[in-house]
């Protein structure tokens, strides 16, 4: 009996919804936690395979906007991956607003397709209150500048994840520079200078760091303070408010999303007027309940393969209790990243600036990049010879290795085709 009570209670709720007993609900959780588990075997036999046909090197680079440390740490830092012994005339840079990318998922995938992989950092990985777009532009400069350096002909910017509008707006100020009259000294020759690359391609990317934030704020919050206020109207996750959401539910809710970040935009730049006179650079604050978008719990939303009710963090009302994308910024790293009205970070201005061929591939279970990004993405690039690939998976492809091989070999055909 004290048996069947605890598997009870770790089936909970979700045993009553599906209408299953207690018993065969834990016996299918136990199924799904041993299926789970498959994958991940898999997938760590199949990238101990390919890393045994790669070449992995360390590469830290200063920055023109930012010295080596006086402890020895290169701002911009990364692995580029080669094929065994092989110096790649082609290469793919990947990088992120702030995540790691050095060991990215997919370049074991690439470089033994016999393609360069740079997973590059930029100063602000894991520092994304940081965050201003100038200079991690000229960061992910110093990256193709060290690539062409190597021999590389033929540079591939990979924009994956939140990194599809980081590498548009690379591109976009490499091809047309708008954001050096605001800089002085190395900073203002950089962006006047960046490397141009040759082929975008975007992999289950955003269409833009403001734009998917926004529609993941809850617009429910009535005081940025506190992390608890809230008016009921407006909360997805109340029992009134239960998915499917209608039409006129949905219009409001969008309104109001918008309204908050243009609130926090307001108070930003009133803020840094505000200190600024007063001889203070600027000031940080946190960013309470970022995980409610409508599509999270509601499916004939955008409708996709994705799993309904779900987001990246699992249960997307247990999610938005805590910290999501921009839990910390300063007053100026808003501006530059979040802001829908001072923002250039956002996809589809940036993309419509230049015209190198370029792919946008979607995976149709993703969980927070939906079919609508894909096709704005799409859309927007300013390229006459442009693809749209739909693929199984989800955000990173770690359904199974057979799914990374996908991606990878959509990307090695695309490329060699015009490289």
């Amino acid at each position: 009996m004290r048996d069947f009570n605890r598997r009870s209670a770790l089936i909970g709720s979700a045993s009553l919804a599906l209408g299953l007993t207690a018993e065969r609900a834990f016996a299918q959780s136990q199924g799904l936690a041993q299926a789970a588990a498959d994958v991940i075997a898999a997938s760590r036999a199949e990238h101990e395979k390919l890393m045994s046909q790669t070449d992995a090197r360390f590469v830290g680079l200063p920055s023109p906007s930012a010295p080596r440390s006086e402890v020895g740490g290169h701002p911009c830092q990364g692995l580029y991956w080669t094929p065994k012994g092989q110096r790649p005339r082609v290469a793919l840079i990947a990088t992120h607003y702030n995540v790691d990318f050095a060991e990215h998922y997919l370049a074991p995938y690439i470089a033994s397709r016999g393609y360069g992989f740079l997973g590059w950092n930029t100063r602000y990985r894991g520092a994304e209150d940081l965050f201003t777009l100038e200079h991690a532009l000229i960061d992910i400069g110093a990256g193709v500048k060290w690539l062409r350096e190597q021999g590389v002909e033929r540079v591939v910017i990979l924009g994956n994840s939140g990194g599809g509008s980081l590498m548009g707006a690379y591109q976009a100020e490499a091809t047309a520079p708008t954001l050096n009259a605001g800089m002085q000294g190395a900073a203002r020759e950089a962006l006047s200078n960046l490397p141009k690359s040759d082929l975008y391609i975007s992999l289950n990317a955003h269409s833009g760091r403001p734009e998917v934030l926004t529609n993941w704020l809850d617009p429910s919050v009535t005081d940025e303070r506190d992390p608890v206020a809230t008016d009921p109207s407006l909360n997805m996750y109340a029992k009134d408010n239960a998915p499917p959401y209608p039409d006129d539910f949905i219009s409001k809710y969008r309104a109001a999303q918008k309204a908050r970040n243009q609130r926090i935009t307001d108070w930003c730049k009133v803020e840094l007027k505000r200190l600024n006179e007063a001889g203070i650079p600027d000031f940080i604050f946190p960013l309470f309940r970022a995980w409610a978008d409508l599509r999270f719990m509601d499916g004939k939303i955008d409708p996709s393969d994705r799993k309904v009710p779900g987001c990246y963090r699992g249960d997307p009302a247990v999610a938005n209790r805590g910290f999501g994308l921009g839990r910390a910024n300063t007053l100026k790293s808003w501006l530059s990243m979040w802001s829908l009205e001072t923002s250039k970070c956002q996809g589809p201005e940036q993309l419509a600036k230049f015209a190198i061929p370029s792919l946008v591939i979607q995976s149709t279970a993703d969980q927070g990049v939906f079919l609508s990004d894909a096709r704005k993405m799409f859309e927007a690039v300013g390229a006459k010879d442009k693809k749209l690939e739909l693929i199984p998976g989800n955000h990173y492809l770690e359904d199974g290795p057979e799914f990374r091989h996908r991606a990878a070999s959509i990307i090695a055909d695309w490329v060699k085709a015009r490289a």
